[in-house]
Order: C-alpha cells, then sequence, then structure tokens
C-alpha cells in the first residue's frame, strides 16, 4: 500500500518512506528572479529589431538599397521574442497527495550504461542514486564491455543498495553500443512502471527522481527531461563557459518547447520514460539506420521523438543533474561534432514523422529557417558586400553581443549553494565569447555534421577521458529509511 505517513512523507511501495529533504544543493529559480529576467530577457528581440530598423535606415540613406536580409532577420526576432514569452511561462509540475500516492507505488528503474568510465566517476553516479529522497525500486548496471575493472565498484555498490533496499542487477556485455548496454538494463526490470536514463558520468540531485516522477500525473507525458549542468564546470575555461552556454539553452529553447509539450530531444545525462516507450519501441531503438548505416549515437533524441510520437514530452526544471564534460578542445570539438551529426539525422527524422498540426514540427522547421537566415546574412556581409562597405557593420556586431547576454541571464536564476554569485557573475561577463563561439566555431561544425552525418560513429570513449575530481557534488544528507532487503542476484 501507499499513501502519507501524516508529515509530508510518501511511504512509497512496500511501505518504504521517501523523506523530503531540509535542503537542496541546487536553488531552483525564484518566482522574484523570473520577474526580473523575463523583464531583461524581453528586450532582446526589440533591441535586435530596432538596431536592423537603423541599419535599414542607414543603408537607404547611403544609396545602397534595404539590404534583403533585414526582413529575415525581422522574423527571427520575432522568433525569439515567441521562444522567450514561452520558456518564461514554463512551471515544474506538482503531484497531489493522492497523485503522489500512486507515484510512490509505482516501480522506478534507474538504467545505467556504462563504457570506458572512470570508476571514482561511476561509484559517484551510483552513490548519487541512493542518496535520493525517493529511491529508485532498482538499478540496472550493464558494463558494455569495458576495459576498466568495477569489481571494487560492483562490490561496494550491491552491499550498499542491499542496505537500502535497491535492487540491483550487474551485467557485463561484449561491446554492442550504449543503446544495447541500456536495453540490456531494462530487461532487468521488467516490472518497471518508468525508466530513469543516466550517463555513468553523472550525479544526481537528492531530489532529482521524486522531481522527475511529477510531470507523470498527466498522462499525456511520455518523456521528462532534466536540467543537466556541468559537474567539472570549475576544471577549465571551457568547462564553465560551456556550462552557461547549456544551462541557458536548456532553459530557453527546452523550456519554451516544454509549455507546449514538444520538447524534441531530452539530455541522454538524465531523462525519465514511461517504461512502455523503450519496451514497445525496442526493435526501432536498437536498430536505426541513416543511409543504410547503423546509427551509433543520439539515442537521447531518437527516445524523444518516439516519445513525443506517444504524447507530450516536457521538462521538469527543478530535477538537476550533473555530468562531467569535455576537458579540452580536442574533446569538445569531438563530441559537439558527433551532436551535430545525430542533430542533423535527427531532424531529417522529425520533419518526416512528426505531424503537421503539432508545434514540434513548426519549432524544427523554424530553426532550419534560422539557421539558413544567418547563413544568408552571413553571406551577404562577407561575400557579396565586403565589410570595407558594410557602413551599418557596428550596429549589427551588437545585436549577437546584446542577444548573447540576454540569452544567458538565466545562467544566473539558478546556482548551486557551493557556488559563489561572483564567480557566476564573471562567467556571465564572458556571454559575447560563447555567442561568438556558438556562430563561428559551432555553427560551421553544425553544417560539416549536415554535411558528414552518414558517418555514424561515435567519436569518443575508445578510452577514459575525464576523471572524477575529489569528493561528491551533492551532500548525501540523511539516508532515506529502507525497511525492504533487496532479493539475491545471480550472476
Amino acid at each position: 500500500m501507499s499513501g502519507d505517513d501524516g508529515h509530508g512523507r510518501g511511504t512509497g511501495q512496500g511501505g518504504r518512506a521517501t523523506l523530503q529533504p531540509a535542503q537542496v544543493r541546487v536553488r531552483p529559480e525564484s518566482a522574484r528572479r523570473r520577474r526580473v529576467l523575463v523583464a531583461a530577457t524581453l528586450t532582446a528581440p526589440v533591441l535586435g529589431y530596432l538596431v536592423l530598423c537603423r541599419v535599414d535606415a542607414l543603408a537607404s540613406l547611403g544609396g545602397n538599397g534595404r539590404p534583403p536580409f533585414v526582413i529575415l532577420y525581422t522574423l527571427t526576432c520575432l522568433w525569439l521574442l515567441w521562444q522567450t514569452l514561452l520558456a518564461y511561462a514554463e512551471r515544474p509540475y506538482r503531484a497531489s497527495a493522492e497523485q503522489q500516492a500512486v507515484l510512490d507505488a509505482a516501480h522506478v528503474a534507474v538504467l545505467v550504461p556504462v563504457y570506458n568510465e572512470d570508476a571514482p566517476l561511476l561509484r559517484r553516479c551510483l552513490q548519487s542514486l541512493l542518496n535520493q529522497t525517493r529511491l529508485p525500486d532498482s538499478v540496472d548496471v550493464t558494463d558494455d564491455g569495458s576495459g576498466v575493472d568495477y569489481d571494487e565498484v560492483r562490490e561496494w555498490f550491491e552491499r550498499a543498495a542491499a542496505d537500502a533496499g535497491v535492487r540491483v542487477s550487474w551485467q557485463r556485455t561484449d561491446n554492442h553500443g550504449k543503446r544495447h548496454a541500456q536495453l540490456t538494463a531494462a530487461a532487468a526490470s521488467p516490472d518497471a512502471d518508468y525508466f530513469v536514463t543516466i550517463d555513468s558520468d553523472t550525479e544526481l540531485d537528492r531530489l532529482a527522481l521524486h522531481e522527475l516522477q511529477q510531470p507523470f500525473t498527466d498522462d499525456q507525458v511520455q518523456s521528462v527531461a532534466a536540467l543537466v549542468m556541468s559537474a567539472n564546470a570549475r576544471a577549465s575555461r571551457l568547462t564553465r563557459l560551456f556550462d552557461m552556454y547549456a544551462l541557458s539553452w536548456q532553459l530557453n529553447e527546452r523550456s519554451a518547447q516544454s509549455v507546449l509539450g514538444s520538447v524534441v530531444v531530452n539530455t541522454g545525462c538524465c531523462a525519465a520514460y514511461r517504461a512502455e516507450v523503450l519496451r514497445d519501441n525496442a526493435r526501432t531503438y536498437l536498430d536505426e539506420t541513416f543511409m543504410g548505416r547503423p546509427v551509433a549515437f543520439s539515442d537521447d533524441s531518437l527516445l524523444t521523438l518516439l516519445a513525443k510520437l506517444r504524447g507530450r514530452t516536457v521538462q521538469q526544471p527543478t530535477a538537476f543533474a550533473r555530468a562531467t564534460m569535455p576537458q579540452n578542445l580536442n574533446h569538445h570539438l569531438r563530441q559537439q561534432l558527433r551532436w551535430m551529426r545525430g542533430s542533423a539525422i535527427r531532424s531529417f527524422w522529425r520533419v518526416r514523422y512528426l505531424p503537421l498540426s503539432g508545434y514540434a514540427f513548426w519549432n524544427q522547421t523554424f530553426n532550419w529557417f534560422v539557421t539558413l537566415a544567418t547563413a544568408a546574412a552571413f553571406t551577404w556581409f562577407i561575400l557579396l558586400h565586403p565589410i570595407s562597405n558594410a557602413g551599418p557593420l557596428p550596429l549589427l556586431l551588437l545585436v549577437p553581443v546584446i542577444v548573447g547576454y540576454l540569452h544567458n541571464l538565466r545562467y544566473l536564476a539558478i546556482r548551486p549553494d557551493d557556488e559563489r554569485l561572483r564567480s557566476r557573475l564573471l562567467v556571465f561577463a564572458c556571454a559575447p565569447v560563447v555567442t561568438l563561439w556558438s556562430f563561428t566555431v559551432l555553427r560551421a561544425l553544425r553544417w560539416y555534421g549536415l554535411a558528414t552525418c552518414a558517418r555514424t560513429g561515435w567519436l569518443t570513449r575508445e578510452k577514459v577521458e575525464v576523471y572524477a575530481d575529489t569528493g561528491p557534488l551533492f551532500p548525501a544528507g540523511p539516508r532515506p529509511n529502507a525497511v525492504a532487503a533487496a532479493p539475491q542476484m545471480s550472476d
């Protein structure tokens, strides 16, 4: 039976308590911060449009005629305004007492595929699962033929999980890829109601599983994305800037999509799905091909697409996780190229399979338009009208600077307790650098990824590339009560 013990704690499956913590390591966006940021961010498209009007006037006075991209950029500004309004309308889902009792009784299985992961990072990932306020019912680990010895981690985790009342399966297979590893792990929990997919270098905030469950009170919701930050943000300038870039994207583009139930890509580091999404599409998920070649990457975006075809896909902005990110430029570029190739393949599938009546289809279409409009403006200035003849160029260069700062404002709204605001402000001051990197290097990688998307190899993880620093990212806090012993698992 499930219910409430009278102290705001769901008793969960088998009477196991799920304690509500006194503190959370990551502070969600407050209502006050949201009001301040929305007022500031909404000025970005307006200022951009005013600058473009000024450019149009200067060009006309100079006798050069109206630049052909002004209309395109006007539409782009309107698109950014629309996305901004949607993003700030996002609110976290909340379950009623009755709905929470149903969620507590559900079986949540966490799938952890492992391949050439640093052993301390894997242990930190698994420890965070045992620190959850809503413990998982099972954790299924699949070692996909790693060249790393995890025996000590396995022995520790099986003992610790048994003490916590969490069922564990740990399997080792030949190297068949992440999708095969996930499906192998999922097969170990045939009674699961929800699957939570996480990467083996990801550490969850103690409320993460509880928060990821909340949107499933809506029967139409098929998948839930968590907010993912960089675990090693302090390792280098690159990881700090990428942390801002990734978090701002999640709190802008993906938040806008979530409001309309049309998230098009969950972060593979941490997301939750109704079990049927994976079970019913196992063969499609495992055997995806593109141009006759098997696709080894972009597993998260394919699962999101399969979930979207069944109903709503959303983000829970109060579910936090941290994952290790590339610390050197070579690793970063290889990761981004893999993502860009996956994005190119997935964009074709979205246009092909998503219904025309849905927002997700038109979101993909307009994103293509924005990409082409940016390329058209670059071509007009650099190739057709050299900079020496472009009098309004300084004004146009001001637009991405303004947009960059305002796009990254929400990075300041969410802050780990162990990071000072001053440190976050210094990173935010570098927003134009991130914008420049995005509009040049990452944009070039996007076009190169589109041109070479038939190359479907993984590009990373042939060896351990990122190592753990010392200490956990999230404090363990009080351990939830555990009254049920884990069943004995055979090897």
